[in-house]
């Protein structure tokens, strides 16, 4: 055992992860509790998070090849694995992610490996959407339709720090607006939580239910979000992309009428964005004492979880364009996510031993 810490310390903590998150009785668990229609028999839900994570980490090609390398250990056919993966529940998926995060935000906590918090006091979220990309068309009713299939989409909310992704709100139809799933969002919020997201999640009703869970935003304003100034602009100073202002502008609902009031924030860039515009305006509801300066600092940090996007895409299989059922592929993605928690895990054993800035100047995401 020490040859193989010494000579590969990862793969070590990695497998040793592995075998005890993993473990076939917690996932069979998780699928007890949370499975409304589904039910296990021949083939257990461990089972099929083994099979589907050897896809997903890059060691088999398919769900076939992975099942033709675990033959002996699976006593059902590859059609019966391929109707149980069809019909694994989104509730089930979301319940899988949430436990592993669980587990992996405990270890990091344990091996005192999480970041410096993005603001004290507060739980930070960030919040960001992924449509799962088109599959091949395997299906016979995809088989002569033009239209890209897409498979599904997803809500994710990101723990920056420990860069944990500890929730998904999953959607089966590929093909609807992600603010449809906001009110799932809501649910998960408690009071303090402070959500970092993009324009696409700006809407009224929205912003009225985060703050009426005693939460926070920082949300970049969408161009058709109405509003009123109570004021001019004042300029606050500098961040790293440009000169900051602040005003206070009142928001109204558009079913209750009621009325409240906001920051919003400002920054003139000194480059325009990859879109073009050369401002970028800012809502939130954070009390004055957190200065507009760091709100827009704050506010950069969503791209931290377009790192843990790229890591599921780049490192791992997160969109497998074989599986064209729904509840397969969000499962198969969902799978991917609790992967990447327990290389956060990995990631914050070390951060706890060698320190944050040393993990990110010298350790290779790729070798890991």
């Amino acid at each position: 055992f020490e040859r193989f810490v010494e000579s590969a310390p990862t793969c070590v903590m990695y497998r040793a992860l592995l075998e005890n998150i993993f473990a076939p009785e917690k996932l069979d668990a998780v699928f007890s509790q949370a499975a409304d229609l589904q039910y296990q028999r021949e083939l257990l839900f461990s089972s099929l998070v083994d099979l589907t994570g050897l896809v997903v980490c890059r060691i088999s090609e398919s769900v076939r090849s992975a099942f033709l390398a675990r033959r002996e250990r699976v006593s059902v056919s590859l059609q019966s694995v391929y109707n149980k993966l069809q019909g694994i529940e989104p509730v089930t998926s979301r319940a899988l992610v949430r436990q592993v995060a669980a587990q992996a935000t405990q270890v990091i906590d344990c091996c005192k490996g999480p970041r410096k918090p993005l603001l004290s006091g507060y739980r930070v979220r960030i919040l960001d959407g992924n449509h799962l990309g088109k599959t091949e068309r395997r299906l016979k009713v995809l088989r002569n339709t033009a239209a890209a299939p897409l498979p599904g989409q997803a809500l994710v909310l990101l723990d920056p720090q420990r860069m944990v992704i500890d929730d998904v709100v999953l959607c089966e139809n590929g093909h609807s607006q992600e603010r449809s799933l906001l009110d799932q969002v809501l649910r998960t919020l408690q009071p303090r939580d402070l959500l970092i997201d993009d324009r696409n999640f700006c809407t009224l009703g929205f912003l009225f239910g985060v703050k009426a869970r005693k939460a926070f935003f920082i949300t970049r304003q969408h161009g058709n979000m109405p509003w009123k100034s109570l004021g001019k602009p004042k300029y606050v100073g500098r961040c790293d992309t440009g000169r900051v202002y602040e005003e206070q502008v009142e928001l109204q609902h558009p079913e209750t009428g009621r009325v409240t009031h906001v920051r919003r924030i400002t920054i003139k860039l000194s480059s325009s964005t990859r879109d073009g515009d050369q401002e970028i305006h800012l809502l939130t509801n954070l009390p004055a004492k957190v200065k507009a300066v760091k709100v827009a600092e704050l506010y950069r940090k969503r791209w931290t979880l377009e790192q843990a996007f790229n890591e599921l895409t780049t490192h791992l299989r997160c969109e497998l364009n074989t599986l064209g059922y729904p509840k397969a592929a969000l499962f198969a993605f969902c799978v991917a996510i609790c992967s990447y928690n327990l290389l956060a895990a990995v990631k914050g054993a070390l951060r706890g031993v060698h320190g944050e800035e040393k993990l990110e100047k010298e350790v290779s995401n790729f070798y890991l």
